[in-house]
């Protein structure tokens, strides 16, 4: 099963509501696979995201750290392989990085696509078509896997405003 779904938003503030919207369908256990270039609202949407699934630590980059635990009703693990080298397998990350308790949200996922699990919900982010306009961010979701098949429905009524 796959979907995609087109939005645009048009500033990181409406980037970080549509990623609080887009939670609302989220459950624990889920993987949320974010891609697009450096600036193009990563860590702005986990921050919208996190924020509705009841994160109340600011959301940074974990460029550094590359897998950060914050504490929620479902816990969220923001983890950014940017800073990689090689990855071997995600245990390198650490065994509670794809918790069946958690909603994790990978930062640069394309870049470790082949060890993501089937089931996921990416995410591609990409600045906007007009040079004027630097806010606007072109979203491009696309749920993968048969646990998202019950919820495409609602992760496309959720969408409706930025569609």
């Amino acid at each position: 099963m796959s979907s995609r779904i087109p939005l645009t938003t048009t500033s990181p503030e409406d980037t970080r509501v549509a990623a609080a919207a887009i939670a609302s369908v989220l459950r624990a256990g889920d993987v949320v696979a974010l891609s697009g270039d450096l600036g193009a609202g990563k860590t702005c949407f986990v921050q919208g995201a996190a924020d509705r699934l009841g994160v109340r630590l600011p959301v940074t980059s974990p460029t550094f750290v590359l897998v950060k635990l914050l504490p929620a009703p479902v816990p969220v693990v923001h983890v950014d392989v940017y800073r990689l080298e090689r990855l071997r397998s995600l245990d390198d990350l650490g065994e509670d990085v794809f918790a069946p308790d958690v909603v994790t949200f990978v930062e640069w996922a394309d870049t470790i696509r082949a060890l993501l699990p089937e089931d996921r919900l990416e995410v591609a982010l990409a600045h906007g078509d007009d040079p004027a306009d630097e806010q606007v961010r072109l979203l491009t979701l696309h749920a993968h896997g048969p646990r998202w098949a019950p919820r495409i429905e609602a992760l496309e009524q959720v969408c409706q405003p930025w569609v």
